[in-house]
């Protein structure tokens, strides 16, 4: 846990929740330059030289590629255009970065008036992962909850105490589970999902328990199993009638049928493995 100063423990501290977004762009815009000057972008977007110039990378246009790919104009380059970001510009940008960075691993100094290094093998794999490290690093000043997965989405944080079970293989291998779990997960984290989404997210769970029910029936009871299901199916997740009950705060109890089918569904597969292994 990062160190909490004197005006944070107090709770004066002006930025208590966190940074506005112009000020964690800010953070971000920094923190991309200097790992430009490292060489992380130097494979896809180039580098200048005392002698040479602009010496084109794989990507000679950047613009040209963000408007063809994320379909925006003015979004590069990033220094003069990033005060100008909004929300999803800014996570626009950060996914189009994650897919453009790569580690700088051998080269050729060019000492000639302190140039610097010319860069000729790379590695994306580890250029990702630092990336991520630097941005989530970030995103944890941002007074919104995102972070920047493994896939280089940029998702809502998992809720307090639950983030080990997003981190956690799905223990299965049945497609027909691990895919649907995935997919849940991925709608209902990304930034800008619905409440539609996420009821849609909370459909999944519910027929992936459905799906598991003939193979944990014996652990429960007959009113546990109909308990189960009941939150789906009566409460405007499930169905579409006159008998449902929807009069409730949809993005609070979804997130809670979220968690709780999900932390289920783990238990139950990790129930049906361990019975198998005998």
């Amino acid at each position: 846990m990062a160190h909490r100063y004197y005006s944070q423990r107090k709770g004066t501290n002006p930025n208590q929740n966190g940074l506005s977004l112009s000020d964690t762009v800010g953070l971000f815009v920094r923190m991309f330059e200097q790992m430009y000057a490292d060489g992380y972008f130097h494979e896809a977007f180039g580098f200048e030289c005392v002698d040479a110039g602009h010496i084109d990378g794989k990507v000679p246009d950047v613009a040209l590629e963000m408007l063809l790919t994320i379909r925006k104009k003015d979004l590069w380059p990033v220094q003069a255009s990033a005060k100008e970001y909004s929300e999803d510009d800014f996570f626009d940008v950060l996914e189009f970065l994650f897919q453009h960075v790569s580690k700088p691993i051998e080269g050729t100094p060019h000492n000639w008036n302190d140039c610097g290094m010319h860069w000729e093998t790379f590695n994306q794999v580890q250029g990702q992962a630092a990336f991520r490290t630097k941005i989530n690093a970030v995103l944890e000043h941002y007074e919104k909850p995102f972070e920047l997965s493994t896939a280089g989405e940029v998702l809502h944080k998992p809720e307090a105490g639950f983030e080990p079970i997003f981190d956690a293989d799905v223990p299965s291998k049945d497609n027909n589970v691990v895919d649907r779990i995935n997919a849940a997960t991925i709608r209902y984290r990304r930034h800008g999902a619905t409440i539609d989404d996420r009821r849609q997210a909370v459909r999944d769970l519910a027929d992936v328990l459905e799906y598991l029910r003939p193979k944990v029936q014996a652990l429960f009871t007959s009113a546990d199993d109909k308990d189960l299901f009941n939150i789906a199916n009566n409460f405007g997740v499930r169905h579409h009638n006159d008998k449902q009950k929807t009069a409730y705060d949809a993005s609070l109890w979804l997130s809670w049928m979220f968690y709780f089918y999900l932390s289920t569904i783990h238990v139950l597969l990790r129930k049906i493995d361990h019975d198998g292994a005998k």
